[in-house]
């Protein structure tokens, strides 16, 4: 059984959640295109330094640094108010879901259908990190919960419920689901 504390804890966390999405501070749609292209910027950064120690010509580093300049300056507006590690757990949370996403693709072009699912499950799993991240719902030693881990009042706890009524947990997942929309033109 929950105590009083812990239901206000979450009761205010869902409330915090609601009023992003009505005040309108949570369109996340250029947001979504934005960590994509740090995602895709990152992958580049890394290409640029296996071409260059593969074909042994440094010109691919310059390349490699003039992408890496630029991300950083995306980074830093899908991260204004970065604190601590955020930034850097930021970054790796963008590029581990990128890579995830190309394994999951991969898999289902091979057939691997259940595999290529939890790739992408663990793909989603960790972008909605970033978001609870960016939007500061979840604080990064909090993350260190579970593969199924859920918020409570801004706390990561164990389990994997959906969104339901205030005093019950919510799946980071359900959380970007339902604040996320990138069709909003």
């Amino acid at each position: 059984m929950k105590s009083s504390s812990e239901k206000n804890a979450t009761e205010e966390f869902l409330a915090k959640v609601e009023r992003l999405r009505k005040e309108g501070g949570v369109d996340l749609s250029v947001g979504e295109d934005l960590s994509i292209a740090v995602m895709n910027l990152v992958g580049l950064e890394e290409h640029f330094f296996f071409t260059a120690m593969k074909t042994d010509k440094d010109e691919y580093h310059d390349l490699s640094a003039e992408i890496r300049n630029l991300r950083k300056e995306l980074l830093a507006d899908l991260m204004p108010n970065h604190e601590g590690e955020t930034w850097c757990a930021s970054k790796h949370l963008l590029s581990a879901t990128m890579r995830l996403i190309e394994v999951g693709n991969k898999l289902h072009a091979d057939g691997q259908k259940d595999k290529s699912a939890e790739m992408f499950k663990r793909a989603y799993r960790l972008y909605s990190i970033f978001w609870a991240l960016k939007l500061r719902l979840i604080n990064v030693k909090a993350v260190g919960g579970s593969a199924g881990a859920t918020v409570t009042g801004g706390a990561v706890a164990t389990g994997g419920s959906s969104v339901t009524p205030a005093g019950d947990s919510v799946r980071l997942e359900d959380l970007v689901t339902k604040l996320a929309d990138c069709c909003k033109e």
